[in-house]
């Protein structure tokens, strides 16, 4: 298994049944498909295609790995052996301590198990973010189309820090973007 070097020896960080492994080569098929099916709240700007995915992975995530202060640290999110997710921490300020969370999960999950997933990947980035890399935040950066997701935020002890007013234009409809926070 790939390893982050920033991470040391820690491969990986698990709950109950579900881990954040460092992003897997194998799931990128996977983590297209759920970009493009999710791509109306993402800061993506057309939908991925096989060469780009590849791209991606052959130049800017294999080369995340060895540094010792990468600008995202990405993790395949695994319930048993599957792969139902990704994300991580990106835009890390390594001198402020702080990074934003960013999260996929697998689009035929989202209807029926939403807010659990969504809660135990919290909680498993909480031990990234906190307890190894000792940040002092970490944030969202959400265009403000799902507001159900909210309350999840809120319940894994994030505060609303900042919204941004009319500050993406999507669809040809400018929209505010909300940020959540949350402190060591």
């Amino acid at each position: 298994m790939t390893h982050y070097k920033v991470l040391g020896s820690k491969l990986e960080f698990s709950i109950n049944n579900f881990r954040l492994v460092p992003i897997r080569l194998q799931d990128r098929w996977d983590i297209m498909k759920w970009r493009n099916d999710q791509i109306y709240h993402l800061r993506q700007n057309k939908p991925l295609t096989p060469e780009d995915q590849d791209h991606y992975f052959n130049n800017v995530v294999s080369n995340l790995f060895d540094q010792e202060q990468p600008g995202q640290l990405l993790f395949s999110f695994l319930e048993g052996e599957m792969c139902i997710g990704y994300g991580g921490l990106v835009h890390i300020n390594w001198i402020d301590r702080n990074a934003e969370i960013s999260f996929i999960m697998n689009t035929e999950l989202e209807s029926s198990r939403f807010e659990e997933i969504w809660m135990v990947y919290l909680k498993l980035l909480d031990l990234v973010a906190f307890d190894t890399l000792e940040f002092h935040k970490i944030y969202t950066y959400a265009f403000d189309l799902r507001p159900h997701i909210y309350p999840i935020f809120e319940s894994a002890g994030f505060v609303k820090d900042a919204i941004l007013k009319e500050h993406s234009l999507f669809n040809g409809k400018y929209l505010d973007v909300v940020i959540h926070a949350k402190f060591k």
